[in-house]
């Protein structure tokens, strides 16, 4: 399994290079992006956080000092915008009570950090090991849809596989290396973006092709 795990990382890098993600210019937009993500395009996204970031609001401080309804509205464009303006601030009052400050909450241990992020309301796996990894930089393996999709596909996991066992397939069988996991996790998003869709899959031209 452990070679299989590798060959696939292999292949995909080989084939499509470095993908230098996540789309972000800082943790803390990084962090909210990970939110507004949620049931939505990274377009839908992007054209929040550009709003915000002209308006002088693309900041802890800023967002924080935000009205949950005005928050809403400045993020509408996300959709689901008063679920995610209560996650947000959720997420921002277990922060302040936490750590103080960003930095200092991004500075825990991987495992304790991961474990806070779930025990707030709306913040589930994916999203807490996104900003976990890509936010923080620490090294936790982030599945998506496209992760299992692409693991099913090749027999890697059974249909039925949960978001922990399919985890602990990458952590158990690679470096725990932040940089190593961000690359990985990029290339199966684009690999399932471009061959492995859905639907109308490209198998025959698919960088895994014959794996």
């Amino acid at each position: 399994m452990s070679n299989r795990i590798e060959e696939i990382h292999t292949r995909l890098f080989d084939h499509f290079g470095a993908q230098h993600w996540w789309p972000g210019e800082t943790p803390f937009e990084i962090m909210l992006g990970a939110v507004l993500t949620q049931n939505t395009s990274w377009r839908n996204v992007s054209m929040v956080i550009e709003g915000l970031r002209r308006e002088g609001l693309l900041s802890f401080a800023a967002l924080d000092a935000l009205p949950l309804e005005a928050l809403a509205e400045k993020i509408r464009p996300s959709g689901y915008y008063n679920q995610k303006a209560k996650r947000i601030k959720g997420l921002f009052a277990a922060i302040r009570e936490d750590s103080g400050s960003l930095e200092e909450f991004f500075a825990q241990e991987t495992q304790t950090l991961r474990e806070k992020l779930l025990a707030i309301k709306g913040i589930g796996p994916e999203t807490a090991d996104s900003i976990t990894l890509y936010a923080a930089a620490k090294p936790v393996f982030v599945v998506d849809a496209y992760t299992y999709r692409i693991l099913l596909r090749h027999d890697l996991i059974a249909e039925d596989a949960g978001y922990e066992e399919i985890q602990d397939l990458f952590l158990s069988k690679l470096p725990a290396e932040a940089q190593l996991f961000n690359e990985y996790h990029a290339l199966l998003v684009r690999l399932a973006k471009e061959y492995c869709k859905k639907s109308n899959p490209l198998c025959d031209s698919c960088p895994l092709q014959g794996f």
